[in-house]
C-alpha cells in the first residue's frame, strides 16, 4: 500500500478543501483549550496536507504515517512552503512521543483504517499514553452509512487529460468492511500511461463502538459532532468528528 500511489495521491485528492477540513481542526482544538502553540501530533497525515495549514496557524505539529513514499511527499511540500514540520514514520497502533502532547489527532479516515476492533483498540490506547493530562485526541471517520450504502458495491471511474482511474467497492456484512480495489492510470512525458493498481481497506466503527474503545483507554468526556459542524451528528451525515479528553 501506498508506493507509487502516494505520488498521485494529491491529484487524486484535488476537490478537497484541506483549508475548510484544517479550519475546522483548529475550531474542535480550541474548544478542548488547544490554542496554538500547542504539541499537536497527526497521525495518518498522509502527504501533510492538513499538517501544513495546522502549522502556519501556529501549532506546533508533528506527522506521523505509516507509509514512508508519503511522508516522502509530504517533506517536499513543507520544504516547498517553507514550514519546519517534523514527519516520523511510525505506525499509529503504536504511537510513541518523546514527550507527551497537548494533542493527537487522527485525520482523514484514518480511523477507518484501523480495520478490525483490536487495532483500534490499540490506537485509542496508545494515544492516551501520548497526551499530557488534560490533553485531548480528536479525530473523524466516515460513518457507517456512508461505507456500507455510498461506498459498499459500487464503481467510480475519472478521466482527466493526465490521470483517470476506475475505483471498484464491496462492503462485508460479516467484517463491516469495505475493500477498494482502484486502478490508476497516469500519463507520462511520453504521452503514454503508466498503471498503479492500489487495494485498501476501511472498517465501520459504530458510535457505540467507538466510544466504548475510548472509554476502555481511559479517555473521559466523549463528543461526537456531524461533518464540519459543532453540533452533534444527523441522520445521513456521511462524516462524524469525535474529541475525547484525557482526564
Amino acid at each position: 500500500m501506498y508506493t507509487a500511489f502516494a505520488r498521485v495521491y494529491d491529484a487524486l485528492m484535488d476537490g478537497v478543501d484541506y483549508a475548510s477540513w484544517a479550519a475546522h481542526y483548529a475550531r474542535l482544538m480550541q474548544e478542548r483549550g488547544i490554542v496554538p502553540g500547542s504539541r499537536v501530533v497527526e497521525c495518518a497525515c498522509g502527504t501533510g496536507s492538513l499538517t501544513l495549514p495546522l502549522a502556519r496557524a501556529g501549532y506546533h505539529m508533528t506527522g506521523v504515517d505509516l507509509s514512508a513514499d508519503m511522508l516522502a511527499v509530504a517533506m517536499e511540500k513543507a520544504r516547498a512552503a517553507g514550514v519546519a514540520v517534523p514527519f516520523v514514520r511510525q505506525d499509529m497502533q503504536k504511537l510513541a512521543v518523546p514527550r507527551p502532547v497537548d494533542c493527537v489527532l487522527a485525520t482523514c479516515d484514518g480511523v477507518n483504517y484501523l480495520d478490525t476492533p483490536e487495532k483500534a483498540a490499540r490506537f485509542f490506547a496508545a494515544a492516551f499514553d501520548a497526551l499530557r493530562p488534560g490533553g485531548s485526541l480528536i479525530f473523524d471517520v466516515s460513518t457507517p452509512d456512508k461505507l456500507q450504502n455510498t461506498l459498499g458495491g459500487r464503481t467510480w471511474t475519472r478521466e482527466d487529460r493526465d490521470i483517470a482511474y476506475i475505483w471498484r467497492s464491496r462492503y462485508d456484512e460479516k467484517t463491516c468492511c469495505v475493500d477498494m480495489a482502484l486502478s490508476i492510470f497516469v500519463r507520462g512525458a511520453d504521452g503514454r500511461y503508466d498503471r498503479i493498481d492500489e487495494t485498501q481497506r476501511q472498517r465501520a466503527h459504530t458510535r457505540r463502538e467507538l466510544r466504548q474503545w475510548l472509554e476502555n483507554a481511559g479517555f473521559a468526556d466523549v463528543c461526537f459532532f456531524g461533518r464540519q459542524r459543532m453540533t452533534p451528528p444527523r441522520t445521513g451525515d456521511d462524516r462524524w468528528h469525535v474529541s475525547a479528553c484525557k482526564p
